[in-house]
């Protein structure tokens, strides 16, 4: 029996090894490519204006908080799901520390505004816990597919903003807000950091933790997870209050960069996140993809909007470019998954 098993195992695979860890994964070699040859071509059709300090200041400053949005669409991918309810839950988050913060943390003694400050940061991660608790129990415990589950909460949770301000703005915040969305330190903004500091965990979490392995296995086979003991409908719970805590950092980002907050911010981000997340190599059926990717389409996306703006193009030509992109790479990689078994040495003919 135990030959038989044998005989039947699929040959071990050279990423097992330690050298094939430390080469780029296909998706990587494609998107280090496409970067390369972009920044080829603006550099020669803008000269010296795409690397100036003007141009690298207004990329580090717009991608973060578009960055950290992906990152919350990218978890719900990757069980297999869908967040359509990130942009509505990064709104009301930062709407509800903005009534803190105008109400109660720009008045009083240091020590109480202090209070005040980490109370209103609190505010906006309780609501967007709230939002991602439902969502989850929804979708894990009702069985309802995330798609409707996520449009049934991003119209609920956008009413009540839009609701409560009566499509108005609330400004006006504490100091310490307005450096995180347009100050820097080192010359580095601090949306940079931020971005930073919030990415590397996740990208630890997803690759190096129970936890993502579990997410991962979950978009590859929900039904095995489910067979092999795993509570699979408490990680579904997790996965989008994850998703929702970060659109509450991103809400807070944008927050912080107009100084402002408002139920209608950021709007057209949401479907960029998807087209930034499966650009990246995440599996729009779940189970694969890794954060650098991500970072990397992010890279290669801002870079396609400011070498737009540059050459005053317009901005729908602009999302044309991104769709283009999309379909290029995704063709490219089929293509050559098609074309790999042919090639010697590959499974093909051989003299």
């Amino acid at each position: 029996m135990s030959q038989d098993l044998a005989t039947r195992m699929p040959p071990a695979s050279p990423r097992a090894t330690p050298m094939a860890r430390l080469r780029p994964s296909p998706v990587l070699m494609r998107l280090f490519t496409l970067l390369a040859v972009l920044l080829v071509l603006f550099a020669l059709l803008l000269g010296g204006k795409l690397f100036n300090a003007t141009a690298v200041r207004s990329m580090a400053f717009q991608l973060p908080e578009l960055g950290v949005l992906s990152l919350a669409m990218m978890i719900p991918l990757l069980s297999g799901g869908l967040d359509l309810s990130i942009i509505a839950t990064a709104n009301l988050s930062a709407l509800a520390a903005a009534y803190v913060f105008t109400h109660f943390g720009l008045t009083g003694g240091g020590a109480s505004v202090f209070a005040w400050h980490i109370a209103a940061l609190l505010a906006a991660f309780c609501v967007a816990g709230l939002v991602g608790l439902l969502n989850g129990t929804v979708i894990a415990y009702l069985g309802v597919s995330p798609i409707l589950a996520t449009l049934g909460t991003m119209t609920m949770v956008k009413g009540i903003a839009v609701g409560l301000t009566h499509g108005g703005v609330i400004a006006g915040f504490p100091p310490f807000m307005v450096f995180i969305g347009n100050g820097s330190i080192a010359g580095v903004p601090m949306v940079v950091i931020v971005f930073v500091a919030v990415a590397i965990p996740v990208g630890v979490l997803l690759t190096r933790t129970p936890f993502g392995n579990i997410v991962a296995m979950l978009g590859s086979n929900q039904q095995a997870v489910r067979y092999s003991g795993i509570d699979t409908r408490r990680v579904l719970v997790k996965v989008y209050m994850l998703s929702a805590t970060l659109s509450a950092v991103a809400g807070l980002l944008m927050m912080a960069r107009f100084n402002s907050a408002n139920a209608a911010y950021g709007e057209s981000y949401l479907l960029i996140t998807i087209l930034a997340a499966v650009l990246g190599g995440i599996d729009p059926a779940g189970g694969f993809g890794k954060v650098s990717g991500l970072v990397l389409s992010l890279v290669i996306l801002q870079l396609v909007s400011t070498s737009a703006n540059l050459l005053n193009i317009s901005q729908f030509l602009s999302l044309a470019l991104w769709g283009a992109i999309l379909l290029g790479v995704a063709g490219v990689g089929r293509v050559w998954a098609w074309l790999r078994p042919m090639l010697p040495g590959r499974g093909g003919a051989r003299a």
